[in-house]
């Protein structure tokens, strides 16, 4: 669990409940014999900033380069795409970190007071998802071997490329389990 800023507490206790046993990660040595990571919702510019001032943005660039498994909601999302759109101001924008090939528009819902609550279908799971959407971003173009689990509003809010998950939307909040089950059975 990248535990820098964002709702990791939340994370935490739903991999758990999905059989992981989740760990912290804030260092470059706790990055070390991993064998997933998530990147919880939170703020994408600011966990851009701490993952350069904390030494660990080119490190997991190449971890996921190398197939580390991954999972990123909201924040998580953007920055596991290869390109943002509205990424921020220069200099203190976010980074896409790679590990999906797909371009992603930050805030693409709207602003704070436009969050919202839907049920979506989402591929290779039963029932809808009770999906929370909190200034979420949303997919504008996917890439080869990129598979749309879920849309929302005609554009995908959760996809998948090999061992890397991506929700534009919460789960962790919801009290479902069945995303982070999805991901931990891919470890």
């Amino acid at each position: 669990m990248l535990a820098l800023q964002g709702d990791t507490r939340e994370h935490l206790a739903a991999l758990r409940e999905a059989g992981a046993d989740a760990v912290t990660v804030r260092r470059r040595s706790e990055l070390d014999g991993v064998d997933g990571l998530v990147i919880p919702g939170g703020e994408s510019t600011t966990m851009s900033h701490l993952l350069r001032e904390f030494g660990l943005l080119e490190p997991l660039r190449a971890l996921l380069r190398e197939g580390l498994p991954a999972y990123g909601s909201c924040a998580g999302m953007i920055l596991l795409s290869s390109e943002i759109v509205d990424a921020g101001v220069p200099g203190r924008e976010a980074l896409p970190l790679g590990g999906i090939d797909m371009t992603v528009r930050r805030n693409a819902f709207g602003r704070q007071v436009d969050s919202f609550e839907e049920d979506v279908a989402f591929d290779g799971l039963d029932g809808t998802v009770h999906a929370v959407f909190i200034r979420a971003p949303w997919v504008e173009r996917i890439g080869e071997g990129v598979e749309v689990l879920a849309e929302a509003a005609g554009h995908p809010v959760a996809v998948r490329q090999g061992r890397v998950v991506a929700t534009a939307f919460h789960p962790e909040i919801t009290g479902d389990r069945r995303v982070h089950h999805l991901f931990v059975s891919s470890l």
